[in-house]
C-alpha cells in the first residue's frame, strides 16, 4: 500500500468571514473529504506570514492506497456530490492542491 499526502493550500474569500470559513472547513468539508476510500485524516495549519499567491491555510491529508487514480476518481465524485447538495462554500478560495507519494521512510530524532 503507498502512503500520500494530499495538500491543500486554501485562503478566505471575505477576511471578516474567517470565523464561518474555519468552522465549515472543519465541520463539513474534512468529514466529507473523509468519506474517500483511502483518505485517513486531515490536519490544518494557519500560516504565520502569508504571502501572495500562497494559501493562509494548509490542510494535510493521509492518503493510503494501492490505486491513486481510483482515489482520485472516488474523490472526485464525492467532491461533486457535495457540491450538488450545497455543502461547499463560497468562502473557499482554493489556492493549490496536490498528492504527494511517499519516497522515504518517516525520519525521526
Amino acid at each position: 500500500m503507498e502512503r500520500w499526502i494530499l495538500v491543500a493550500e486554501t485562503n478566505c474569500t471575505v477576511p471578516e468571514r474567517e470565523d464561518e470559513f474555519n468552522d465549515w472547513y472543519n465541520t463539513i468539508h474534512i468529514p466529507d473529504v473523509l468519506e474517500t476510500p483511502g483518505i485517513l485524516n486531515a490536519t490544518r495549519y494557519e500560516c504565520a506570514d502569508p504571502q501572495e499567491g500562497h494559501g493562509k491555510y494548509l490542510t494535510l491529508y493521509d492518503v493510503e492506497t494501492d490505486d491513486l487514480e481510483q482515489t482520485l476518481s472516488a474523490f472526485g465524485e464525492i467532491m461533486t456530490g457535495k457540491w450538488e447538495e450545497g455543502r461547499m462554500s463560497e468562502l473557499v478560495d482554493a489556492v493549490h492542491a496536490a498528492f504527494y507519494r511517499q519516497m522515504a521512510p518517516t525520519f525521526e530524532r
